[in-house]
């Protein structure tokens, strides 16, 4: 069996010693973090060359995620876009109802596996916080999750999902009230409580190893939708689609195809559009995106003209976050991966044709996904075959929705 985390770090080598990916990653973080990190990078390599967590892992994956998630043809959105095969990867069928249950899972085995016995996790959309709820009650320990007031208003579901599974549910009411200041506050725990406390991160991004941890557990999204795709379509995708926050649903599609030479497009928030600056788009040319350090790593953020971290706006609580991942940083320098914006307005028009045409109502997040997809499946060939992540389902975001659609008359 191949181990669900590949000890490989990249077919480029991806991350060096020091944990940078290129120019972007490494550690800037306070030196109460630098110890702590140390023993978290050196825990991670010990288990992933370990039998025994990998076997535990992988039971785990199956008998309570439920995966392998399925791909699924939807063939009459195709249809009605008229062009190329749009492919989707149910990660929404996953339990819990997203990608996040991978990493959470995952992290959470690795934290028991350290002695800790309290999880600390951040959320933006929620689906994060509600995996680590979940494997807290599912392994005994204890749970704090933190939540910009802001989300915990447009995602009021996941919260009482989250407080339904024994979480300490904190509102986070400083800043902009969303993942990035939860993310502030959730490294601040951390800093006062290392010695009993794992920080559970949910995405691609943060001081290293975080990035390299949560794309080795995301990238079994990828190594299944390859031998699926071979199963089902009999040849790989011509083209790869996700959306990027901090990157984690993306990077676990991509990395596994990364030497195949396959098309991929990572969609990030476009919000009310680029000239607006209310968006959250920070690898498709913004004026406001620039190199930068944030919670700990160095990459790509929106900052404003005296270099402070600018506001963002998305209808996607997941993707309103001012920086991503360093790796997505280093592909889109590459030009492996092309970088594209889809607005609001987008998004929204994508949640309907989903749920209208294949029965499948995606997370908002997902719906970026999904509207690019429609957009490219138009412009290319009927054998042509788009697949794409659907990295979460959209019960959460019913609230946001009809309040959207009421606005617009629709």
């Amino acid at each position: 069996m191949t181990p669900l985390c590949e000890r490989n770090l990249s077919p480029h080598g991806w991350p060096d010693a020091r944990g940078y990916y290129g120019p972007y990653g490494g550690r800037f973080v306070a030196e109460t973090l630098m110890e702590p990190l140390a023993e978290l990078e050196e825990a991670y390599r010990q288990a992933r060359e370990d039998p025994t967590f990998q076997a535990e892992l992988a039971a785990l994956l199956c008998h309570y995620v439920g995966r392998p998630t399925p791909i699924t043809y939807a063939q009459r959105l195709s249809a009605a876009c008229g062009g190329a095969q749009i492919w989707l990867k149910r990660e929404d069928l996953a339990h819990t109802g997203a990608h996040k249950i991978n990493n959470a899972l995952g992290q959470a085995l690795l934290a028991k596996r350290m002695g800790k016995k309290r999880l600390i996790a951040e959320t933006g959309a929620g689906q994060h916080g509600v995996a680590t709820a979940t494997v807290a009650a599912l392994l005994g320990m204890e749970c704090t999750v933190y939540m910009g007031c802001e989300d915990m208003a447009r995602q009021a579901p996941n919260v009482l999902r989250m407080r339904l599974l024994g979480a300490d549910v904190r509102a986070v009411e400083g800043g902009s009230r969303t993942l990035k200041d939860a993310i502030n506050e959730a490294l601040r725990d951390w800093a006062y409580s290392v010695r009993e406390s794992y920080y559970l991160l949910g995405s691609a991004l943060g001081p290293h190893p975080y990035p390299l941890i949560v794309r080795d557990l995301q990238s079994v999204i990828g190594r299944e939708a390859r031998e699926q795709m071979l199963a089902q379509a009999g040849r790989l995708p011509d083209i790869l689609v996700a959306c990027v926050g901090g990157g984690s649903n993306a990077i676990g599609l991509f990395y596994p195809f990364l030497q195949d030479g396959i098309e991929m497009v990572g969609v990030e928030a476009g919000g009310e559009g680029l000239a607006s600056h209310r968006h959250a788009s920070r690898l498709t040319g913004a004026p406001e995106s620039r190199v930068g350090v944030l919670h700990g790593v160095r990459t790509y953020v929106l900052q404003d003209e005296h270099g402070q971290i600018a506001a963002t706006h998305s209808i996607s609580a997941g993707l309103d976050y001012p920086s991503v991942g360093p790796e997505h940083a280093l592909l889109y320098e590459m030009g492996r991966v092309r970088y594209t914006a889809v607005t609001d307005g987008e998004a929204l028009a994508a949640f309907q044709a989903l749920a209208r045409l294949e029965g499948i109502l995606p997370a908002l997040e997902s719906a970026h996904a999904i509207a690019e997809a429609m957009r490219l499946a138009a412009a290319r060939p009927k054998e042509a075959i788009l697949l794409v992540n659907l990295s979460g389902r959209g019960d959460k975001d019913l609230d946001t929705v009809s309040a959207a659609l009421e606005e617009g008359g629709r």
